[in-house]
């Protein structure tokens, strides 16, 4: 068994194109995990992490995949997740259970705007990171502009560790700014990781990097910044353990360069994580919802949490981090939201698709369970008490499609896909449109719903008919309103009465709700009822039904009966409360806007921002990059639908674009 202190939980995070993928396919190869390295869109089988056949297909990850490797003697546990913003709840469910992460950024395109969601979601979840700049032979290449962009648009600290020798084409190596020698990837496959004395052409350059690598790091060591100023060697092993320290606490990102697809750097890489990221025991000290710590010692109590679930012929195969005890076949342990005895069965390791059986697994480990139904988010726990792991962020749905079976007798293979789908990933959802009854699916974006059609179709032989996109607008209301209800129906038998008085006004939270009632006018029991009533009437909007959000609900006070007053009449009396009060609060209608960010060759820069202007698109700024652009503009999601086409049309196919969801802001009327 690896002790803890030598495994790293990694995952591999970027904008999409930025070479995730085949970064993760090197590591594989150097670490002797794979014997022989296959390209992303290379026409062969596809890289090893990229199994679906739509990846293959489309040439991106759509779903994050996990692999065990090692390097010298570290065990690295690798996920290596999407960079489509369609896919962004993979990266954020893999954010959720790792120790440490890999980002890498373009040495062209530097920081885009996926890379600003990979590091909000890296922030979100306190994640320390290494940054990889990747595509260091690329026409254009240019670290040290990438490394200002980390300083002024993610407020990073970065710290490049390397100096590269030549760039583009020229590209030829790196230079460790520590051991103050040259790297250089020989062989076939650059697996001949050769180090030599600096160029003397680049070693006054090199000294010069030196010395600010080594003034940035004295603000976290006095015993560094001593031997500084008395003018003293600083040793290998104090940078490497500065570093360390200030890329735990956060303080710190350090910077490495190369170029994966042509081999270079990917050895000093895998250094720098055994070097730099966290083993599961240097993590800060995880927290259940009841508060309770919990440390990654074996011999504590499990408590572990389901993250991702994929629905396979054989039953459930469940992806689970383990934070305390250990997990073995045949124990029994129990789902602390259901309550509930659950017998494990098989444990497994992942690689990629295939799967490696173990007897055991400790905490730090992540491995996946053969045969456990569970929800995602289900905390595992071996006995009393049962406490609870917080739940991830789930981002909403901004698209929606009607999809109805070619055929009826595909009726019920249509209905297990959309049930399988909803179970895998939490930003698909389902629903059944109550006018019409046709069933609506609702996702990320075009690409996210378009991979699930695809998949109906080949994984369930059921083809449809898919409706016309949909716009998932919220409703909100833009002033204070008070209301006054009064609940009072009489019967045969007891009647009904309830009687609630307060206010609404906006928020920047979906729903708050507060109760400010004070000597027992409203009886505590019937409280919990109030606040369901008010979110109940959140559901549908008084303009045209849609649900409503960015509402704060202030119970003040009321009455009641002490015979006819019941749980159910004041959730029905909060529920027409809140519906007389946001008709009174000047309600408005919110679309979804989306960051949209196109690069484009500068010949058509005009022509695209026009387009994007003439879609109710706010221009937010360009940068030109040699010979192209890139645009950034916040566009209405309703007039993005079939911009791909388009954009293709208005530059011959040579522009390409990304878009994610922004904010919701007031529809134009």
């Amino acid at each position: 068994m690896i002790p803890r202190e030598r495994i790293r939980n990694i995952g591999i995070s970027a904008h999409i194109d930025s070479g995730k993928t085949t970064l993760s396919e090197r590591i594989l190869f150097y670490t002797g995990r794979i014997h022989a390295i296959e390209e992303v869109r290379g026409g062969g089988k596809g890289a090893t992490m990229d199994f679906m056949p739509e990846e293959k297909l489309h040439g991106i990850t759509i779903t994050s995949a996990a692999t065990t490797c090692q390097w010298h003697d570290t065990q690295i546990n690798l996920i290596d997740t999407p960079g489509h913003v369609d896919f962004t709840i993979e990266v954020e469910r893999a954010l959720r259970v790792l120790d440490g992460a890999v980002m890498v950024l373009c040495a062209v395109a530097g920081v885009q705007s996926q890379s600003i969601t990979v590091d909000r979601q890296m922030k979100r979840y306190r994640v320390p990171r290494i940054a990889f700049i990747n595509k260091m032979d690329r026409i254009g290449a240019n670290p040290f502009r990438v490394v200002q962009a980390m300083r002024d648009r993610l407020q990073l600290n970065p710290l490049l560790l390397q100096y590269p020798i030549g760039s583009e084409d020229k590209f030829l190596g790196v230079i460790d700014l520590i051991e103050m020698q040259a790297s250089y990837f020989e062989g076939e496959n650059g697996e001949d990781w050769v180090k030599k004395p600096i160029p003397d052409a680049l070693l006054a350059e090199a000294q010069q990097a030196r010395e600010k690598l080594l003034d940035a790091l004295s603000l976290f060591s006095e015993a560094m910044t001593e031997m500084l100023l008395e003018g003293k060697e600083v040793p290998h092993e104090l940078i490497w353990q500065t570093i360390r320290q200030a890329t735990l606490s956060l303080q710190l990102t350090p910077v490495l360069l190369g170029s994966a697809f042509k081999n270079k750097g990917v050895q000093n890489l895998l250094d720098a994580i055994a070097l730099y990221l966290p083993s599961p025991i240097d993590r800060e000290v995880v927290k259940t919802v009841e508060s309770v710590n919990l440390y990654p010692n074996p011999d504590d109590p499990l408590v572990a949490l389901a993250f991702k679930l994929t629905v396979e012929s054989f039953g459930q195969l469940t992806y689970t981090r383990i934070y305390s005890g250990t997990l073995k076949q045949g124990d029994t342990v129990y789902n602390s939201r259901t309550g509930q005895r659950v017998p494990i069965g098989r444990l497994v390791r992942m690689h990629a698709n295939k799967r490696e059986e173990v007897k055991s697994a400790e905490a730090g480990d992540i491995i996946a369970l053969l045969g456990v139904d569970c929800a995602s988010g289900d905390t595992f726990c071996s006995g009393e008490p049962l406490v609870s792991l917080e739940k991830m962020f789930v981002p909403d749905p901004v698209i929606t499609l009607a999809v109805t079976p070619k055929k009826q007798e595909d009726s019920d293979r249509l209905s297990k896909a959309l049930n399988r789908f909803q179970k895998e990933d939490p930003t698909f959802k389902l629903s059944i449109d109550p006018e019409s009854g046709a069933t609506l699916i609702s996702g990320m974006g075009e690409l996210h719903l378009e991979i699930y059609l695809e998949r109906i179709q080949r994984e369930y032989n059921t083809e449809v008919y898919v409706g016309t996109p949909a716009v998932a607008y919220r409703e909100t209301i833009g002033q204070k309103a008070h209301f006054d209800y009064r609940l009072k129906k009489q019967t045969g038998g007891s009647g009904q009465f309830a009687h609630v008085t307060g206010w609404i006004e906006p928020t920047d939270e979906p729903f708050v709700f507060e109760s400010k009632v004070v000597g027992g006018v409203i009886p505590k029991e019937f409280i919990p009822a109030c606040e369901k009533g008010f979110r109940e009437a959140m559901q549908s909007g008084r303009l045209e039904g849609y649900p409503v959000t960015g509402i704060k609900v202030v119970l003040e006070g009321g009455s009641f009966h002490p015979i006819d007053s019941s749980e159910l009449a004041f959730r029905s009396a909060s529920h027409q409360a809140l519906d007389e009060a946001i008709t009174k609060a000047k309600p408005y209608i919110l679309e979804p806007i989306m960051l949209v960010e196109v690069e484009t060759p500068n010949e058509y820069l005009g022509r695209v921002q026009g387009d994007l202007s003439s879609r109710r698109g706010l221009l937010l700024g360009s940068e030109t990059m040699q010979a192209y652009s890139v645009i950034q503009a916040e566009v209405p999601l309703v007039r993005m639908f079939g911009y791909s086409t388009d954009l293709r049309s208005q530059t011959a196919g040579m522009a390409t674009f990304t878009m994610e969801f922004a904010c919701y802001r007031q529809a134009s009327t």
